[in-house]
């Protein structure tokens, strides 16, 4: 029976970034990664070629495989530790960042941060930083943000665009095979393997058949499923009562509007990170994932949930800006199942959509009207996910999170004019499924003895700096263990 030193499921930022730091403090050589989606090299969207999503099995290419999602996002790494905008002047994302946070001192943090940075430029990141030097510009806008109630978050962004973060990760991915880190593709870990409250291994299927079960064994054993894995996460919590807190799911809209309208905020910003807490409920409201001059394009969950997000590439361009705006829910007692809210939120708008992404005009929906496909045919902003269909997303995403997204809008008009044109488009649904948030000490370990949670799915960071840092520290705590 072989026994490795450390398990690692899920190779997506996280668990790629803390097999690199291991092989940097020459821990490497018995650790084991397990990815239930396919090699880099394996994963393609065929949306491009043929015009629609093929809900690819076992599962989506786009969300699962090496890299995890960050292979097709746009490419963004958030400087988080240069932000300006915020009190503490360290902005970390979605979320406060708990187990960093409780591990590190906000310098160390930032020095975790650049760090993590700059490994993403050794293997092939865009070396120029965005907005550096429209300080002054930033500022005003920022402050015409303030007497509107919001917080207008300024970080330098180093762009990779969709094709070249795939590039980057391939060579990730080449590293560590010439480093011998054992990689195992398309096997799902089915269950984990606990004795006396501490792990001692995992269980695994194909993940095309379900089939072929497998043991492997470690004392050391991380989870780094991504968002794609909260659910799987939380049922893992429940059966062996792994102790978590109910966090928040952000359920929204994805939103495309004309280059033209968002010129001066691209130029300055590339991605501005807009929050506010509007009335009448003063939930927390956030613009996410800006794409200047980029495609709104799907991703597929399990049992073919389809969510919509976007893309930014470095070459290609459209005459579209796209974003994400998020509404944060945080349930109370008795409801304690905010994921499973999501996907019923998610499900309900695919049935609207016979299986596609909802599309609507902002002007529809303030004349109470659903939108048809021929209006799009001549609207001003031209719609760049094709395969979405027109219709009315107020069906399904709830009077209270509708209500904060168009309150938002209506603010943010007032800092960027036309942001609140009719013509504007909103995509439904885009959900993000990180709220199961796992109760971690400061080194990333669980309450199951040498059972550790980060990235994401753990509901402890947002987007691939920090999961990717995420993965730098736990690494280093490993290593002074092994």
């Amino acid at each position: 029976m072989k026994k490795y030193d450390l398990i690692i499921v899920g190779m997506g930022p996280s668990g790629v970034f803390c097999a690199y730091e291991l092989i940097q403090k020459n821990k490497h050589k018995n650790i084991l990664l397990i990815e239930q989606g396919k090699s880099i090299e394996k994963r393609n969207c065929p949306i491009e070629k043929v015009g629609k999503c093929l809900k690819c099995k076992p599962f989506c290419n786009i969300t699962c495989g090496f890299s995890g999602a960050g292979a097709f996002s746009d490419g963004k790494v958030n400087s988080y530790h240069m932000a300006t905008g915020v009190k503490d002047n360290l902005y970390m994302g979605g979320n406060d960042g708990p187990s960093f946070r409780a591990a590190l001192s906000t310098d160390e943090i930032k020095a975790l941060f650049a760090y993590t940075d700059d490994i993403y430029v050794k293997f092939g990141g865009n070396k120029e930083l965005t907005g550096l030097e429209y300080a002054d510009e930033i500022k005003k806008m920022q402050d015409k943000a303030k007497k509107e109630n919001l917080d207008l978050i300024y970080f330098p962004i180093r762009h990779l665009g969709t094709e070249k973060a795939h590039l980057l990760y391939a060579k990730l991915q080449k590293y560590l095979e010439e480093n011998h880190v054992n990689m195992i593709f398309d096997t799902i870990v089915s269950d984990l393997i606990i004795e006396n409250g501490e792990v001692v291994g995992v269980k695994t299927l194909s993940s095309f058949d379900g089939k072929n079960e497998k043991t492997y064994y470690s004392s050391n054993v991380c989870l780094a499923v991504g968002r794609k894995g909260a659910d799987w996460l939380a049922k893992m919590c429940k059966k062996y009562n792994i102790e978590n807190n109910s966090g928040a799911v952000d359920i929204g809209v994805r939103y495309e509007l004309s280059d033209e309208v968002m010129k001066e905020v691209n130029k300055y910003f590339y991605e501005a990170k807009f929050v506010g807490y509007p009335s009448p409920y003063c939930d927390k409201v956030r613009a996410f994932c800006q794409n200047p001059s980029g495609f709104v394009a799907t991703e597929v969950y399990d049992n073919a949930l389809t969510l919509v997000n976007g893309h930014s590439y470095f070459d290609k361009k459209s005459t579209n800006t796209n974003l994400a705006i998020l509404v944060s829910h945080k349930f109370n007692h008795p409801f304690d199942k905010p994921i499973q809210y999501g996907i019923n939120v998610a499900d309900n708008l695919n049935q609207l959509g016979a299986g596609n992404i909802i599309v609507q005009r902002l002007g529809d929906i303030y004349r109470g009207k659903r939108t048809w496909s021929y209006e799009l045919e001549n609207n001003k902003v031209v719609p760049t996910l094709k395969s979405a269909v027109a219709g009315d997303i107020t069906f399904a995403l709830g009077y209270r999170t509708m209500t904060d997204i168009l309150q938002f809008i209506r603010s943010v008009d007032k800092v960027v004019e036309g942001f609140a044109n009719p013509e504007n488009l909103l995509y439904a649904p885009e959900i993000k499924f990180y709220s199961n948030e796992i109760v971690l000490d400061k080194t990333f370990q669980t309450s199951i003895k040498n059972l550790y949670a980060i990235g994401d799915g753990a509901g402890q960071t947002t987007g691939l700096i920090m999961s990717s840092a995420a993965g730098v520290q736990l690494a280093r705590f490993l290593s002074e263990k092994f």
